[in-house]
């Protein structure tokens, strides 16, 4: 065995010692080197991703800017505000932003009698419109103005103007009215959509102003459609789109709107179910933009529809008369006289020949008994007045029809081509 000396052992101690401690410097200076390289590459990552983010939050914006309009704006910052609502709210808060500001609140001022059997006018009803054109235009129900004097309409802004009745059609239900507004405003209008091709079970948007309370949105869906709904003693408005969208007094004139912010119905009327309410039990209807269209293009056109009409004298067939004439049915549209040279005289309708005097004693008018009685035109069965206007109510002069009489104890059909309103109104 080899032996060392205290001195070679302290010797040796001191080399570990010293070896140790330079093993140790040069390990942590190779793991601090490695740690700085690391850190820039983690900093830049980061700095990357903050500008990657920054700048897709910077492009979505200017998107928004671009389409042009503050209601995108909104619906284009995703990243921290979509997550706020549900697909279905979005898209009606697009909807609202869209549409509001083209639906108009029209108030009347109607003629009528005081104490003292003056005539004063006084504070008439309400409703609601829409925009439809730039220059002012704005289409409504016609009963919404039926007895006006005077018209207001008043913007979104609080701004009102003075209208006037452009044309109204009692038949359809529609009236357009114009308001001049300044040169510097530009107004927004509601573009019309397509009633043809709506299903049940789709989602559609009312906007008005119920019981003055301006420009309230409400939502449903359609229940119905084709419905034939009688609105007064002689008007039977057809087609109609029924909804569940919650409509009430101050609603009528103002837009259905589908999803896409498009008219497809003008919202006339509801069901209340009973005489002691007057608020919306989910029942309403529309008239379909179809009708609104040919209406509308009409009104501003000639200030009235140029509808096809049968040149005859009506009356509505009642039991007094058919038991006094000996008729064996008690519907249907009495032909009391045709005008002579007309399109319906040509078309074999026949007057009645034997006078009677009708009526209350203190109003008698005298018509023409043993005529024919009209009983269907087309599909539509015509058992009262109503009926009979609705039925041509689509019709253009020169259209032709099939006329079901009810003649000599018998039925019979006559091809009868429709005259104009001149023709008609001559008899």
């Amino acid at each position: 065995m080899k032996l060392y000396s205290k001195h070679q052992l302290i010797k040796a101690a001191a080399f570990g010692i010293i070896g140790g401690a330079i093993i140790s410097l040069v390990i942590t200076n190779v793991v601090t080197s490695a740690n700085k390289d690391r850190i820039p590459q983690a900093s830049q990552q980061n700095e990357t991703a903050s500008t990657t983010e920054q700048d897709s939050k910077t492009d979505t914006i200017s998107e928004s800017e671009q389409d042009g309009g503050k209601e995108q704006v909104s619906i284009k910052m995703t990243s921290s505000s979509q997550s706020q609502y549900t697909q279905d709210e979005i898209q009606n808060i697009t909807v609202y932003e869209k549409c509001n500001e083209a639906v108009v609140n029209i108030t009347t001022q109607e003629m009528s009698l005081n104490w003292f059997f003056e005539p004063s006018v006084q504070e008439g009803g309400s409703g609601s419109g829409s925009i439809i054109d730039k220059k002012g235009y704005v289409v409504t129900n016609y009963h919404v103005i039926e007895n006006a004097t005077e018209i207001t309409i008043s913007l979104y802004d609080g701004s009102s103007y003075k209208g006037k009745v452009i044309g109204k059609d009692r038949e359809s239900d529609i009236a357009v009215l114009k308001f001049d507004p300044p040169e510097n405003i530009i107004l927004k209008t509601i573009d019309f959509g397509n009633s043809e091709n709506l299903k049940i079970g789709q989602k559609v948007i009312a906007i008005g102003n119920p019981f003055a309370l301006e420009r309230t949105m409400t939502t449903g869906i359609i229940s119905g459609l084709g419905r034939p709904i009688q609105e007064s003693k002689n008007v039977i408005i057809r087609n109609m789109i029924q909804t569940d969208a919650a409509i009430n007094p101050g609603n009528s004139g103002g837009p259905l709107l589908d999803t896409t912010g498009k008219m497809i119905g003008i919202n006339t009327i509801i069901i209340t179910g009973s005489e002691y309410t007057t608020g919306s039990v989910g029942i309403g209807f529309a008239i379909p933009i179809s009708t609104t269209l040919r209406v509308v293009n009409d009104l501003i056109q000639y200030g009235k529809v140029n509808r096809g009409r049968l040149s005859i004298t009506p009356v509505q067939m009642t039991s007094a008369i058919a038991r006094y004439a000996g008729i064996g049915i008690n519907r249907g549209i009495l032909v009391s006289s045709v005008k002579h040279g007309s399109n319906t005289a040509k078309s074999g309708l026949k007057g009645g020949t034997k006078p009677v005097q009708y009526g209350s004693r203190y109003n008698p008018a005298t018509i023409y008994l043993g005529g024919d009685i009209i009983t269907a035109i087309d599909n539509i069965t015509i058992q009262s007045y109503a009926d009979f206007t609705s039925a041509l109510e689509s019709k253009r002069p020169g259209d032709t029809v099939t006329v079901t009489v009810y003649r000599d104890e018998k039925f019979e059909k006559l091809k009868v081509t429709l005259d104009g309103d001149e023709a008609a109104h001559s008899i």
